[in-house]
């Protein structure tokens, strides 16, 4: 594994960004209207700020990690499936969080989102599909998030 990675839904971002500044002792590596990324090597941490309207009880998004390869992602794919933990839904070319990845997403027993994700490159864009994207979506069928569709997803996690 590369990173450890958390997502945190946020009200403000600039005042996330300050805070988060100085907790680290770095500045994010990425910074949109929208958005800001911190990629801290000790401890290998990827974590993002995700700007919400509101934001109530948990602030936390999602968990995830980052691995270095299509093929370290198909191997703890793998891995947690021989123990048991299948994946709830796969997004292979997905455009989201201005970034270009393949991911799959788990949920421990309380339901709290785990994703593991290869991030193939950057992109200007933060999702091909703004309108669903990192907005929540709960008890859906259906929706659609960055440019894959899912089932049952809750999208305030979509972003890495």
């Amino acid at each position: 594994m590369k990173y450890a990675h958390v997502g945190l839904n946020v009200t403000n971002l600039e005042k996330s960004i300050e805070f988060y500044s100085k907790l680290f002792g770095a500045e994010p590596v990425k910074v949109k209207p929208d958005y800001a990324k911190f990629l801290l090597e000790t401890p290998g941490l990827n974590f993002t700020l995700n700007l919400q309207d509101e934001v109530s009880g948990n602030q936390v998004g999602h968990f995830g990690f980052q691995v270095e390869s299509t093929e370290e992602l198909n191997a703890h794919k793998n891995r947690l499936a021989d123990n048991g933990i299948l994946s709830q839904y796969d997004e292979i070319n997905t455009t989201c969080c201005y970034a270009l990845q393949d991911k799959f997403w788990i949920h421990d027993p309380d339901g709290n989102e785990w994703e593991f994700f290869y991030t193939k490159a950057g992109v200007d864009i933060n999702n091909e599909n703004a309108s669903t994207c990192c907005d929540p979506q709960t008890n859906v069928e259906s929706v659609e998030c960055c440019s894959t569709t899912a089932p049952n997803k809750n999208r305030s996690t979509c972003c890495s």
